[in-house]
């Protein structure tokens, strides 16, 4: 007797098809990727129909020669880091500290990679088993080779995390990733991860801060006395040009310098107002100066340095003349990288200061004055908003002040939309910021007696 033929549980559409297995629906085809014939073979529905209709809309990919829903390109994870640092340069165009910070970021993923994987493949990740690799390494605080390694803090760890997981979420966007990969940090819930070894931060009080500027010497005292009466960034300090500071008004303008390679960490523009004592000392810091950073290098000779009394516009057209110069000599785009570097060395040359130099500063003054808790500037932008809330400030002035988004404010209880709506008055400003900072008499007193001194 002849035996009958089993019937075939396939389904096909054109090149597709379609089978039952294990209670779902799969597809399977065979595609060519960079010459090469691949095998796909994905759970796509729950019924026959859902099936039929996804299988005949890939035929039809194949059939165009289009990529289907389910093809991917498998990466190394070291050529999708380099991806996602090139995204971030050429196309969202991200700020080179940023940028800088990812690189950092995702290095401790490619030596886990090289470390403890046996494929390179990005799709073969454990981020279980990274977080507990992680916890694991020993770093250098604040990148400093010299200094006695620690292990990661939580913060610097879900920092990790987090850049780890948009890494992620752009290798899917590109299609690096298998269909049905899921975001492997998506799944640890990193907004919910505890803090709870952060470096605690130091609020000056009246009596720290007298002690602080009583112990600091003429170069050191005029720095870091503006960015306690103004709740400046560091970064914004030194990069502030004579031209941004109204002195005859009492204003001093936080504004943005993309042509010189420089913008405001949140790109919002402010204008801070000065305390007359402020004044006082910025007057005696800039001196006969009419152009330039305010704030120079111990020793720097702004009146002999071909760049030292340059404004923003020619300080510009050095730049691109730079630029101009260094793309002359190459077949290829600068990139931001290299023109930013070229930007560095055009502040230099104009004297500005490096922001290490500011913190080293604080650090070895904060030590003479007792303060040895105290190792961050930061610390003075934390003390002036102290400052401001224990003198009623409105709340909307202290957002405008110190330059805060909206959406930072909302997390701690703050303005949201009330800031679009809301418009101060610059008078209103000056004045709510000079009572507040007069609460503290004792430093203003020492700042008056500093500026009229015959010191230079």
């Amino acid at each position: 007797m002849r035996r009958r033929k089993k019937s075939s549980k396939r389904k096909r559409v054109g090149r597709v098809s379609y089978y039952l297995h294990h209670g779902a629906w799969f597809l399977y085809y065979l595609e060519y990727q960079d010459g090469i014939k691949v095998q796909r073979r994905s759970k796509v529905a729950e019924t026959e129909d859902e099936a039929a209709q996804i299988a005949a809309q890939v035929n039809a990919q194949l059939a165009s020669s289009s990529p289907t829903l389910f093809s991917f390109t498998s990466v190394s994870f070291s050529k999708l880091r380099q991806a996602f640092l090139n995204h971030h340069e050429t196309v969202v165009r991200s700020s080179p500290a940023t940028i800088r910070r990812y690189r950092s970021a995702t290095q401790h993923l490619e030596n886990y990679f090289n470390e403890c994987r046996s494929s390179d493949l990005a799709h073969s990740i454990r981020a279980d088993h990274f977080v507990a690799w992680l916890r694991k390494q020993k770093i250098s605080p604040n990148g400093h080779p010299n200094t006695a390694k620690r292990a990661l803090r939580d913060k610097g760890l879900r920092f990790i995390l987090e850049v780890c997981r948009s890494v992620y979420i752009y290798a899917a966007q590109q299609r690096f990733l298998p269909p049905t990969f899921e975001n492997p940090f998506s799944k640890l819930n990193l907004e919910r991860m505890k803090i709870e070894d952060a470096k605690p931060i130091f609020v000056f009080d009246a009596e720290d801060e007298l002690r602080f500027f009583q112990n600091a010497d003429d170069w050191t005292f005029p720095i870091h006395f503006i960015l306690a009466k103004t709740g400046l960034r560091s970064g914004e300090l030194i990069h502030l040009l004579i031209e941004d500071v109204d002195l005859e008004s009492g204003w001093v303008h936080v504004r943005n310098k993309p042509e010189l390679h420089w913008k405001v960490k949140t790109r919002r523009e402010r204008s801070v107002p000065l305390v007359k004592e402020a004044v006082a000392v910025l007057r005696r810091v800039i001196g006969n100066r009419t152009s330039g950073p305010v704030f120079i290098r111990h020793q720097f000779d702004a009146f002999s340095s071909p760049l030292g009394n340059l404004d923003q516009m020619a300080l510009q057209e050095l730049l691109q003349q730079r630029i101009s110069y260094a793309a002359s000599g190459s077949v290829l785009t600068l990139s931001q990288t290299v023109e930013e570097k070229l930007a560095r060395s055009v502040w230099r040359e104009a004297g500005v200061v490096r922001s290490e130099r500011v913190r080293t500063s604080f650090i070895r003054t904060a030590k003479a004055a007792g303060l040895k808790q105290s190792s961050c500037p930061k610390s003075w932008r934390h003390s002036f908003a102290t400052l401001l809330q224990d003198a009623n400030v409105d709340p909307l002035i202290r957002q405008i002040t110190l330059g805060h988004k909206p959406s930072e404010d909302a997390r701690g209880g703050g303005l949201g939309m009330t800031g679009v709506y809301t418009h101060t008055r610059a008078t209103t400003q000056k004045r709510e910021i000079e009572q507040a900072l007069r609460l503290w008499p004792q430093s203003l007193a020492f700042a008056r007696q500093w500026a009229s001194s015959n010191k230079v």
